[in-house]
């Protein structure tokens, strides 16, 4: 699931998983209380990013490795990289000192707290819909 902030409102975009098919994305509005305005427009790798350093301070291929790992899919290095120009460009991530010849990057308080924000909004609309299958009567 990809989400994206459009002025005020959240827009969820599913895009299923089809293997080499290609299909547009199902697109609908939520009713999501807090704007997504702290990962900005692609949300869905920052999400990782942040996640993936919610244990500790990772260098560039060590996060790709990690997201791969708990997501399930690659990430490229210009995906990586982008993302973290704008996480740092928020406030959300800050670049450490390099360590032979890799910079490793860290949340900031700032980054814990919109990590948290976002996990719990995720949480929250994922039992919604679970909730909601279930209750399905088809």
């Amino acid at each position: 699931m990809f989400l994206e902030a459009h002025a005020g409102r959240n827009t969820i975009v599913a895009v299923p998983n089809l293997g080499s098919r290609a299909r547009r994305p199902i697109v609908e509005q939520s009713t999501m209380t807090e704007p997504l305005h702290e990962l900005g427009r692609f949300a869905e790798p920052s999400l990782h990013i942040l996640v993936s350093l919610s244990d500790g301070p990772k260098h560039g291929y060590a996060i790709m490795a990690d997201v791969e790992a708990i997501s399930g899919s690659p990430m490229g290095p210009g995906t990586l990289y982008g993302a973290l120009a704008r996480l740092e460009r928020r406030g959300l991530i800050e670049a450490l000192e390099p360590e032979q010849r890799r910079r490793p990057y860290q949340l900031t308080a700032l980054g814990v707290t919109a990590l948290e924000g976002q996990l719990e909004q995720l949480s929250s609309f994922a039992r919604t819909g679970l909730s909601r299958l279930r209750g399905r009567t088809t």
